[in-house]
């Protein structure tokens, strides 16, 4: 026998012995597994496949605008900036000058009666808890209800003089009753304004006074103003209207009697109430489903109107700054208001409860199952043109961290967060909204026993994985 075959010899003999001893490991693994199999089938008891939510979102593709939108130049406003927005997108739909810095006058009030409806919704205090009206008060001027030092009213009876009737003195009063002096109040205002995003908006007072028409003794140091611009007025609005939806309780009354006594009833200084189509000297600036929000002038600031009208469920918010007139100011909100609810309409894309195509469930830990199905909590509009669908939104999901999502779990919570963005044919910008992803069901927490054999089953299934790999 030659060398040369004796070493093929040798070769063909080593290869035989490391075929026989990988095929001698599988069958002891593969024995070892059979025998698991016998085990009670508790510990496979979550190979149920989980349950997926029956909505799918179903992607198309975007038609056509009926009609083309026209231009904002087209409507001839007489202000010096305009601006037009939906709530509960933040779409911003007309925009003329809306970031310049301008007086707002009363409009300042919108943010005296965010904060004090803010702290009545939280619980921090009650309508009905009675105000001690002090100097500073007693001696501001411009609009008011003459209030005197010591009188004593409800949270309620000054928040509605503000509302409807812009008294200033009513502002003050509850300004200080809140933080202690107006300058204090002024500094939360600052702060909340920061905080929902205003870019330019800057407060010295509770009320849009010019800083030379407040009380000398209580005017701030600083020589500055109120400024905000009417996007900021607008932001302002937004929340007014969404966080507190009850507020056309006090902004929609037509006229208001502060006191028993008084001869003639604080008058709305909204002309544009859908209410007033029946008074004679308002029904020409009636305008249908408005209900706010907040007029304001000086001679700084000219004439303002923050407006607010829904429609068919489709609420719009207007800000008109620095009109030549009490009555234009009505008169160009009614042009933006038109131009919005003639040209857009919020049209669903996504419904609640839809299930995302490629996260159809999630991973839990320590549970009786492995996952949960999830959906969306809410549904998903977006402001389109007229004529528009919506339709063809792309998503982008995020899910909570694996070590936070541990059993129990209750059905509707929080597992993560799904971003869609639409563009709209025939509009500038992209709009984009996030809504929650939640349980579909309970996940209850697994017992020690299911969870032991579970872990076995996984460590002889990645074992098997990495036998399989060796051949």
């Amino acid at each position: 026998m030659s060398k040369k075959w004796n070493g093929r010899y040798e070769k063909s003999k080593i290869k035989r012995k490391r075929h026989f001893v990988k095929k001698s490991v599988a069958s002891v693994m593969l024995l070892n597994m059979l025998c698991i199999t016998a085990l009670p089938t508790l510990a496979f008891a979550d190979q149920t496949a989980p349950k997926t939510a029956t909505e799918t979102a179903k992607p198309s593709t975007s038609v056509s605008a009926k009609s083309s939108i026209p231009s904002v130049e087209s409507l001839g406003l007489n202000v010096k900036s305009a601006v037009l927005i939906e709530p509960t997108t933040g779409e911003v739909l007309l925009s003329y000058n809306a970031d310049n810095p301008l007086p707002p006058a009363s409009m300042t009030k919108m943010m005296t009666e965010y904060l004090v409806a803010d702290l009545v919704k939280k619980g921090k205090m009650k309508w009905t808890d009675t105000v001690t009206v002090h100097e500073n008060p007693s001696k501001t001027i411009g609009s008011r209800i003459f209030l005197a030092d010591g009188d004593q009213h409800t949270v309620e009876e000054l928040y509605i003089a503000m509302a409807v009737g812009s008294a200033n003195d009513a502002t003050v009063a509850l300004a200080e009753h809140v933080s202690g002096s107006e300058q204090e109040f002024v500094k939360l205002m600052n702060e909340t304004a920061k905080k929902m995003g205003m870019k330019t908006a800057y407060f010295i007072n509770a009320t849009g006074l010019s800083r030379s028409d407040m009380p000398s003794k209580f005017r701030p140091t600083e020589d500055r103003e109120d400024v905000m611009s009417a996007m900021d007025a607008a932001i302002l609005a937004k929340y007014i209207v969404t966080d507190h939806p009850d507020f056309a309780k006090y902004t929609s009354k037509q006229s208001y009697k502060f006191r028993p006594r008084d001869k003639n009833p604080i008058i709305n200084y909204n002309w544009m109430l859908e209410a007033n189509k029946n008074i004679p000297n308002f029904k020409a600036y009636a305008y249908p489903g408005l209900d706010g929000l907040k007029t304001g002038h000086t001679s700084n600031a000219g004439n303002c109107f923050t407006g607010t009208a829904v429609r068919n469920g489709m609420r719009l918010i207007s800000v008109v700054m620095g009109a030549d007139s009490e009555a234009h100011r009505f008169t160009e909100t009614k042009k933006v208001l038109d131009f919005g609810f003639n040209n857009f309409e919020l049209k669903q894309s996504i419904p609640a409860k839809t299930e995302i195509k490629d996260l159809a469930t999630v991973p839990i830990k320590k549970g009786v199952e492995t996952s949960v199905a999830v959906v969306t909590d809410q549904d998903v509009s977006f402001m389109v043109p007229k004529g528009t669908d919506a339709k063809g939104a792309t998503v982008k999901t995020q899910v909570i961290p694996e070590d936070k999502l541990v059993a129990p779990i209750k059905k509707g919570s929080k597992v993560g967060t799904a971003t869609y963005t639409y563009k709209a044919e025939g509009m500038d910008k992209a709009q984009v909204k996030t809504v929650n992803l939640v349980a579909v069901d309970d996940v209850e927490k697994g017992g020690w026993f299911r969870l032991f054999f579970r872990a076995i089953k996984e460590m002889f299934v990645d074992l098997f994985d990495g036998i399989k790999n060796l051949f």
